[in-house]
């Protein structure tokens, strides 16, 4: 059983970095043929539904993963009562998002493409549900290849839309094209090996109550994360336009495309802090540290890298995106709080504390949508891009001052001792980088900055031996851990 869960996550973690890939690479593709305005209707549509998309879960699928974990021999009676509590959860979701789309007085076009986005929404409710089921039952394998067909499925759609006759509804049914496979594929599995009948819905009253009352708090994380995720679309939409959304939209997916980068270190990491709370603090106080080492030696270069590149970066998807460029040099730094507030929930959730770190997503939020309404009209787009930087900024160190509650005494100076050459070598790269670019082309800058971050590191010895044979050891105790810790939440 462990060396399939450690085939399973390695499946999803190499499923999930091939679908980044796609994915980014479509979008510039699909961005530089439909420019700036139609880029941005696509996009705010995209944002309302994946908003909405909370509804159609509420956080049931976790609740579902988790309970099939622990009660594998109650899996049919299960499925069926979550399908018949989710089935009016995605009417919700999807009535939710038709509504703002209504209110919000976008035009035809975007209301549109929002009822289209609707049916993807749906058939990722679906998908999600189904993989969540296998997930309870370790099952990951069929969730990595759908995941990474799906995505093809709809690039090579996509693609095909874009170089005969452009258009936008077209290209979100090649999104439903990708969701739809995922939906049936996955459904399949699950039919495959539990039998059709887990496919009939039952309810019953009082398992309906416990069931939403577990899944409450996994709704509202979620909802504040898709929120301040998103809003600032909606915001740019109504303020400045739905031209300057397709410029945002493009920093805004040059910085979240790296941000699967630290989920399977982190994967590793957890039940290793669970294991450690409670029984030895200066052990714990050890692994958190090189956690947090672990995604800054990550996030400096990757954020530091793309500010020295910005302006060329984003003419990758042509000409009509170069006022993306400074929104990307500032958006870019929001990478940092965020790989780094990685370790910091991760200690937070092992020691029992998901109501703070709920509070934390949830205060997060209010202030993200607080400063997009102040800093989007004065700055115009720029101002969102400052407006994440601050809100994830907050989220980082309101987690970080919970650190002491759970390792008691620790002292924040050997964060800053273990920080401070990493950020030393990456600020001496960005510039270098920067300087360079000025005279050869950006293809020649990144290998280059990437050799100057390499021997920065080791002059201002921000790799310490012990750090690298810790993060092997629990790197390759992974399996271990996934076995007898996780039941493969989200």
């Amino acid at each position: 059983m462990s060396q399939q869960v450690a085939k399973n996550t390695l499946y999803l973690t190499v499923a999930s970095i091939g679908q980044k890939v796609i994915a980014f690479v479509y979008f510039l593709f699909l961005a530089r043929i439909m420019m700036p305005e139609n880029t941005g209707a696509y996009f705010l549509a995209l944002s309302i539904t994946t908003i909405f998309s909370v509804l159609t879960d509420f956080g049931i699928t976790s609740v579902l993963i988790r309970e099939i974990a622990k009660e594998p021999e109650n899996c049919i009676s299960l499925i069926r009562q979550t399908l018949g509590l989710k089935i009016p959860f995605i009417l919700f979701g999807v009535i939710g998002a038709i509504i703002a789309g209504f209110l919000l007085s976008y035009s035809f076009q975007v209301q549109l493409l929002i009822w289209l986005a609707c049916f993807v929404m749906v058939l990722d409710a679906i998908s999600l549900f189904a993989y969540g089921i296998l997930r309870g039952h370790h099952i990951l394998k069929y969730e990595a290849l759908g995941m990474f067909i799906g995505q093809g499925s709809t690039a090579i759609v996509g693609g095909i839309i874009l170089y005969i006759h452009p258009s936008l509804s077209l290209l979100v049914i090649a999104l439903i094209v990708g969701s739809c496979f995922n939906a049936v594929y996955a459904a399949y599995m699950v039919v495959r090996r539990f039998g059709k009948q887990c496919l009939v819905p039952s309810l019953n009253r009082q398992q309906t109550i416990q069931l939403l009352k577990i899944a409450f708090p996994f709704a509202l994380a979620a909802i504040f994360v898709k929120v301040y995720s998103y809003v600032d679309s909606i915001f740019i939409s109504k303020i400045i336009g739905t031209t300057a959304v397709g410029i945002y939209s493009l920093a805004y997916k040059f910085t979240y495309a790296f941000q699967f980068l630290p989920l399977a270190f982190t994967a590793a990491l957890y039940p290793g802090l669970s294991s450690l709370v409670g029984k030895d603090e200066k052990a714990l106080a050890k692994l958190f540290e090189k956690g947090m080492w672990y995604v800054l030696l990550l996030a400096v270069p990757i954020t530091f890298g793309i500010w020295a590149i910005a302006n060329d970066a984003v003419l990758l998807a042509g000409e009509g995106y170069r006022d993306a460029g400074p929104v990307l040099s500032l958006l870019i730094f929001v990478l940092i709080p965020i790989f780094l507030d990685f370790p910091v929930g991760s200690l937070l959730n092992a020691a029992n504390k998901q109501i703070i770190k709920t509070t934390i997503m949830g205060i997060t939020m209010v202030i993200n949508v607080l400063l997009n309404l102040l800093f989007i009209p004065l700055l115009g787009i720029q101002g969102a891009a400052l407006s994440a930087l601050i809100s994830f900024s907050v989220m980082f160190f309101i987690g970080l001052y919970f650190v002491p509650k759970v390792i008691s005494g620790y002292r924040f100076r050997r964060l800053i001792k273990i920080s401070l050459p990493i950020f030393i070598s990456g600020i001496i790269m960005a510039f270098c980088a920067y300087y360079f670019n000025q005279i050869m082309s950006y293809l020649y800058v990144i290998p280059l900055g990437a050799i100057i971050y390499l021997i920065c590191l080791y002059f201002t010895r921000a790799i310490p031996k012990e750090h690298l044979s810790s993060v092997v050891m629990l790197l390759k105790s992974e399996k271990k851990s996934y076995e007898k810790n996780s039941s493969f939440d989200n």
